[in-house]
Formats: C-alpha cells, structure tokens, sequence
C-alpha cells in the first residue's frame, strides 16, 4: 500500500474526503502514477497535484479514474460536485477596495472668481473672503432650517402616535422585548452520549451507530462521531470526551490507530479504519 504524504491542514474536510477516495481507488488498483497517466489522459504531474491536495481535479479527470479502476463514477462525482462548492469558496478573493477621491469644492471659487475678477493678484484672498463667508452662511442657514422643519414634522408625527395608543399598550409593547433574550439565549443542551461496548459476531459496537462505511472527518458531529470515540477508548487511545464532535484530539486519536493497523495515516475514518477500530 502507497505511503502518502499528510494532506495540507488547512484542506477542507470535503475536499479532503474526495482526496482520500482518490487516493485510495488508485492504490486499490496497483496503477502506478504513469500507469495512471496513460490510461486516464491526464499528465502523472498533474496527478501528483490532484492526489496531494494540492489542485482540485476537474470532473472529467475524476470519471477516467473510475473508469480506470472498475469504480462507478456516481458517488466520485457527487463527491467532487461538494467539493468544488469548497473549493471555490475558499479560493474566492474578497473584491478590490475603492478608494473615493475626496471632493474639492476649492475649484468651483477659484474659477468663479477669476471669471468675474480677472486674474488674482497677490494679496486679493482678503477682499474674496467676504463672498465665500455670505455663502457658506447662507449654506448653513439652510442647513438649519431644513433640520428644524424635520424636527417639528417628526416631534408632530410622534406625539400624534402616542395619543392614539393607550399608555397601557404602550407599557406592554415595552416591556415584552424585555423578557424575551433570557429565554431566547438559554444554551442548548448537548446530546448525552453512553458508551455501551459490547462484542457482536466478532466485532466491537458502542451502541451508538452500526455503521462500517461513514466517512468521517475533522469538524464532523454526531452520534456516528462519538460510536467512533468509544471504539476509540476501548483501544486503549483517548479521543478526549464522548461528545459526538470530531476535533483534533479525535483525529490524532484516529492517527494513531490507522498508524498501528499499517492504514494510510490521514486522521479519516472510512470503511477500513471502521474495520481496524471494529475487530
């Protein structure tokens, strides 16, 4: 079996489950990278790059490896369709900031004063300052009675609405937002994970899920996450509490028993490490 290098920790688990079936197909098959090349179309470069996590594969590269391996294609494509989405999303630049050039409102009173006055001598800001002052007071003047109108229409509207709303209604639509937050923030409470370890036909259960083939990774979370975190402890390897959340401490946990079965060390449970954690 191919020892593969450690997946970038920053690949997203979606992205990562896809890898890994790739991975996994292509070392299943005995395809060597050139064999793989040849049969597929695509470059062995350009599989170095898909199979390390490095680029995304395109779709059609996904169904020749099927197709390649005996493999149907329908779940490697739905796999990659998740994938993509991931992918995109995380490649997506945030777009280019605008920078707004302030607006200069020296130009307009320089023009209008050397059109109506000539061209400026040295000396003459003196004798233009009055006309600008007249106009910026004249603004502000406008300024002012547009806010006072404003003032009295809303002061106007407003009183108009509470004489129309008894002061008790008023209380009550106060006071009823007020009570609302605490029971709204209350905590969820978490789902109370048992472990029930038993034996079955020669293979170990939890009680939790029975499932041998869920793909399980980094950010995942329930009940098939903490069947996991028992099997985990009764190997003897801690996956830190039974919570149903797969963290780092569980997927350093899942290392380890991929290490000691002799399984590609990912920190992924799938099917063969369901089997290693299961005997």
């Amino acid at each position: 079996m191919s020892r593969w290098a450690a997946l970038p920790a920053e690949l997203d688990p979606r992205v990562r489950q896809l890898v890994v079936r790739l991975r996994r197909l292509k070392d299943h098959s005995g395809l060597s990278l050139r064999q793989l090349a040849a049969r597929t179309g695509y470059s062995e470069k350009s599989w170095e790059r898909y199979l390390g996590g490095r680029s995304l594969p395109p779709a059609e590269a996904v169904e020749a490896l099927a197709r390649a391996t005996g493999e149907d294609p329908t779940r490697l494509l739905a796999l990659h369709e998740v994938a993509t989405e991931t992918w995109g999303n995380r490649r997506a630049e945030p777009p280019p900031e605008t920078t707004e050039t302030p607006e200069t409102t020296e130009t307009p009173e320089t023009t209008e004063t050397t059109e109506t006055t000539g061209a400026p001598a040295p000396g003459t800001t003196e004798r233009h300052s009055p006309g600008r002052s007249l106009r910026v007071a004249l603004a502000a003047g406008a300024v002012a009675l547009v806010l006072a109108v404003a003032t009295a229409v809303l002061l106007v509207v407003r009183l108009s609405g509470e004489t129309a709303e008894p002061p008790t209604a008023s209380l009550a639509a106060t006071a009823a937002p007020a009570a609302t937050p605490p029971a709204a923030s209350a905590p969820p409470s978490k789902p109370p994970y048992t472990c029930r370890v038993e034996r079955i036909d020669g293979r170990w259960f939890a009680g939790l899920s029975r499932t041998e083939g869920a793909i399980l990774a980094n950010g995942h979370a329930g009940p098939e996450v903490a069947e996991a975190q028992c099997l985990l402890r009764r190997a003897g390897i801690s996956p830190g509490g039974i919570d149903g959340i797969f963290g780092p401490m569980t997927e350093r946990a899942v290392r380890r028993v991929q290490q000691r079965a002799g399984l590609v060390v990912d920190g992924i449970i799938g099917p063969h490490t369901w089997k290693a954690l299961r005997r």
